[in-house]
Parts: C-alpha cells; structure tokens; sequence
C-alpha cells in the first residue's frame, strides 16, 4: 500500500487468486466465506497500516498526522478494495486495473518528493497486513487452513510483487517528464493560464499533462508579493501544499509569487490556513472557480486582494474579505476625493493630532458609536474619547448620529489605511 497526500493504493489491491487456485472449489468456498470477516477487522487494519507508516515512514508522517481525516478514510476505503479482491470471482480485467492504478500512485508520489524506497516499503506494506489478518483468521476456532493459505498466499505476493513493478514504472514516468519541464516551461504554460487561455481545451489539456495538475474543477489562484527584501512571501508553497495532497503550479509575475492550486473536495479555509502557516507577508486569494477558463479573471482578483493588505504584515485574505478595500484601489482618483470630502480638514492636522483622530474615529466606529466601548479599545478614559470626538465632528463637518456620515467615514478610513481590523495601534491618553 502506498499513501501521502490523500491517494492511498492497497498493496494487495486486485489480488484476487490466479486462475488455477481460483478454479478450486475448497479455495472459492474458504475465499467467499472469509472476506466477510476480513471486512470486519477493516478499521482495526486501517489503524495498523496508519500507525505503522506514522512511525517508520517520515516521508509518510505529515500526510497521516497532518489532521486531514480524508487521509485515513482513503486508507481504509483501499483496504477495503483490497479484501475485496480477494474473492474468487474477481473480473479479468481487475489485475489490468489494479496496475493502472500502482502506476498512477507511483506517479502521484514522485510529484509530491516521496523517495522511491520509502513508496516501495510502504507498498509492500499493504500485502504483509492484509496476509497477516488472514493468517489470524485461519487460526481462529480450531480451523486447519494452513493448506488452503498455502494456495493464496503464492498468488497474493506475485499479485503484490506486479503492483510494486508497476509503481515504480509510474514514479519513473513521472521522474523523467518533470526533469523535461524546466522553469521556463513551467512558467509558460502559468503565464497562458494567468493571460486567458484556460479557455482553451487542447491548451488545458497540455497544460495539466505537462504540470501533473489538475485543471477541471474547482480551482484557487494566490498572489503573494515579495516582501521588501525581496525573498518570496511564501516557503515553498508547491512542496508545502503536496504534503497535504493538494497539487498546484508556482510561477512569479510583477515580483509576486502566483500559484494556481486545486482545490478539488476541500473546503477554502484549509487552504488558507495552510497558506498562514507558510506566510512571510501579504497573500491575496481568490474566490473559488470552477475551472481553467476563469483562471485569469481569478487572478486578477487574487492580485487585488494582496494589494489592499497592509505591506510588511503577514496575513492571508481572500478577496470577499477585502471587496470595500478593493473598490477603493482599483478607483484611485475617487478614493482620493472621497478621502477629502469626507475628512476635510481633519487630514491638514498636524501628523500626531491626525493619527490620534483617525485612530479613534476607528475605533468609534467599530465600537458602534459607544464612547465607552471605544474607551476599552483605546486604552483611554471615556472623556478623553468625548472629547476627541467633538474635534473629530468640527473639522470634518460630519456628525457620529448620521448614518451617511458614518458610512461615508468607514470608507475614507479604509482608503487611508486606519480601518483595518487588528492592525489598531494604541494611541496615548490624551486630546
């Protein structure tokens, strides 16, 4: 059994007895009553290949423990597989799909970095836990099937022998095409995807056979400026992101790191907490799309997203998390005047009379209106807060009561920087 990011293949998957010991009706009968009471057991095996490869396998231990519950669940659903095909009456065509599928785990692995050794051990794994349970169940009640294991056992292990063949003709496969894709091709086929051509199947299909990602479904695209030393925004993200099982393309454009992730069944908020934990600075995401042909829109969005983000900060935003800040910035010359409209003399204060200003009409606001609320976020006495107010409400030519003003207000402190939440700085206790 091979495991990882989420794709885990049995190593006895398919391996259902040969035709000679299958045509045996002491063999067909043993077979059909034991897969029942193998299916049994299929959580306490799934438990035992997990635990087995958590601590021998490092290569394994962040896709087991990494709290993704899809991991275990694909574990056992291919362990079911593999009891399964033990039955006597498993089709022709199983062995042919069994290896179909050793190859495509091969090559999944060899994309996400798994040495070759360590996807082999696991592999074999599969087939010792799935001929030690049949082992304990030929003991159970006094039973003497020792002769009819005998039978199985040499067609189990060929069956498992031709699966380790056939995922490491996969992770070769994969090995010789990713060292043919250099920088410059991986940044090409990017560039087509950020400028418009996921519209365009017979690109598309080049484009994920060559990137080994898919591009049907559901699809992310993230923008993270390099911060002001130049070093990207985020360690790694490909590597990062295929431990978790989830495959994407990185590329750099206008000095940001852009990736096009696949999402598939995952929810956005694990993808932004992965993307957290990666961070060094500001990163933009975008909504969901629901395939290649809304790529470029997507990262468009992206980019605006990590624009309106405070620069220096390491924080991950989507963009329905920053949509005012976002209409401001793509309408600079309105944000402008309505920053000067809205504040009027308020912005020509001298620099530490204004950040106190602005800083509490933040505040107010945030707190509702409510002085004493706005006191608690301040640090600061009630009447201090009062007091800031009345000045606030003389130079603007606005009042807190009014609701036009208020929203009018919210935005104006968006466009100058002083309405983003957490990023309030304390403000001394005075007027």
């Amino acid at each position: 059994m091979t495991s990882g990011g989420g794709r885990v293949q049995t190593a006895a998957s398919g391996s259902g007895p040969e035709a000679g010991v299958e045509e045996r009706p002491d063999v067909r009968r043993w077979l059909a009553g034991l897969v029942p009471s193998l299916l049994e057991r299929l959580d306490a095996m799934t438990d035992r290949m997990a635990g087995i490869l958590v601590e021998t396998e490092p290569a394994y231990r962040a896709a087991l423990t990494g709290g993704d519950p899809r991991v275990r669940a694909t574990l056992r659903r291919n362990i079911e597989v593999s009891i399964r095909g033990l039955l006597p009456d498993v089709p022709a065509t199983y062995h042919q799909t069994h290896a179909e599928g050793a190859r495509a785990v091969g090559s999944q692995r060899a994309a996400q970095g798994f040495p070759l050794e360590a996807v082999l051990r696991a592999y074999r794994l599969g087939g010792q836990i799935t001929w030690e349970a049949l082992v304990a169940l030929s003991r159970e009640g006094d039973r003497q099937d020792d002769a009819l294991l005998l039978e199985v056992a040499g067609s189990l292990w060929r069956t498992n022998d031709r699966g380790c063949s056939a995922v490491a003709e996969g992770y070769r496969a994969e090995e010789r095409r990713r060292a043919g894709l250099g920088e410059a091709e991986r940044q090409r086929l990017l560039d087509g995807l950020l400028d418009g051509r996921g519209g365009d199947p017979a690109f598309v299909r080049a484009a994920g056979e060559a990137l080994a990602v898919p591009l049907r479904g559901r699809l992310v695209v993230v923008v993270a400026p390099a911060r002001d030393d130049g070093t990207p925004a985020l360690a790694d993200p490909a590597a990062a992101l295929l431990k978790r099982g989830t495959r994407s393309v990185w590329g750099v454009r206008a000095q940001a790191q852009v990736g096009v992730v696949t999402l598939g069944a995952r929810r956005l908020p694990e993808l932004l907490a992965w993307l957290g934990a990666l961070a060094g600075g500001p990163v933009g995401v975008s909504a969901a799309v629901e395939d290649a042909a809304a790529v470029a829109g997507a990262y468009r969005l992206a980019e605006t997203a990590a624009r309106t983000l405070p620069a220096g900060v390491a924080r991950v935003a989507t963009i329905d998390e920053r949509l005012p800040e976002a209409l401001l910035s793509e309408s600079p010359e309105i944000a402008d005047r309505l920053v000067g409209q809205t504040l009027g003399r308020l912005i020509e204060l001298p620099e530490d009379e204004r950040e106190v200003l602005l800083e509490t009409l933040s505040a107010l606001l945030d707190a509702d209106g409510s002085p004493t609320r706005a006191a608690d976020l301040l640090y600061c006495h009630r009447n201090t807060v009062m007091h800031r107010l009345r000045r606030i409400e003389s130079v603007t030519g606005r009042k807190l009561t009014d609701p036009r003003s208020r929203l009018l207000w919210q935005l104006a402190l968006l466009g100058t920087g002083h309405h983003d939440a957490g990023q309030r700085r304390p403000v001394r206790d005075s007027a």
